[in-house]
């Protein structure tokens, strides 16, 4: 009896096989794990360092929930993280914390291939009936005024470079309204002095992450 052609069978024909790499060398196992786990080191830095350690933070609480309630952290189901939004709302979480905490549960979720659970309605509807109940209005920080910036650089001596760094930093971050983590980025090359005054180049902030 003939064996039979392996590309008849249905199931043979479904596996692709590769016969020919063109002369070039499989690679090992080695360097298959190490370029996955450099993928997940890049997938990683998507986010800012301390960005992570908030949604891991938030996550393991999450984990530590479900563990107690005996169901899945991940993938978990969309009741599940409505439960724990409304344990902690009724525990004293802040609309503000809760959000960070649905953005690191979906986050998590996504990195690992799973549909994110918080784009179930269910889940926005308690978040929302959340902030409903006990608002969202964040705690307002006083601007620094050009009295307060005035009465600051009187404490700040003059005759020292550290002094006169320190001045001009008051001075460029009031002008020009920079948040902390811009102001502090600056190097020397990202000022010019042009015509119309001091041109600042601002390489990455909040509102652009990826520069």
């Amino acid at each position: 009896m003939a064996p039979a052609d392996p590309a008849s069978d249905p199931q043979t024909a479904l596996v692709p096989t590769v016969t020919d790499t063109g002369g070039l060398a499989l690679v090992p196992a080695e360097t298959i794990q190490r370029e996955t786990e450099a993928a997940v080191t890049f997938a990683l830095a998507d986010k800012a360092a301390a960005t992570r350690r908030a949604y891991r933070s938030d996550f393991q609480r999450f984990d530590a929930w479900c563990l107690t309630r005996g169901v899945a952290s991940l993938p978990a189901e969309p009741k599940s993280v409505a439960a724990f939004l409304a344990s902690e709302a009724e525990g004293g979480a802040e609309p503000a914390t809760l959000a960070r905490r649905v953005a690191a549960i979906r986050y998590a979720h996504r990195l690992d291939g799973h549909e994110a659970p918080t784009n179930a309605e269910a889940v926005r509807a308690t978040l929302r009936g959340i902030r409903r109940t006990k608002g969202t209005a964040p705690a307002q920080k006083t601007p620094a005024t050009a009295g307060t910036i005035s009465d600051l650089l009187k404490q700040v001596p003059m005759d020292t470079l550290r002094g006169l760094r320190d001045r001009a930093m008051l001075l460029l971050g009031f002008s020009g309204a920079f948040r902390r983590s811009e102001l502090v980025a600056l190097t020397v090359e990202d000022l010019v002095f042009v015509q119309q005054g001091l041109r600042v180049q601002i390489r990455r902030s909040k509102g652009d992450q990826e520069g």
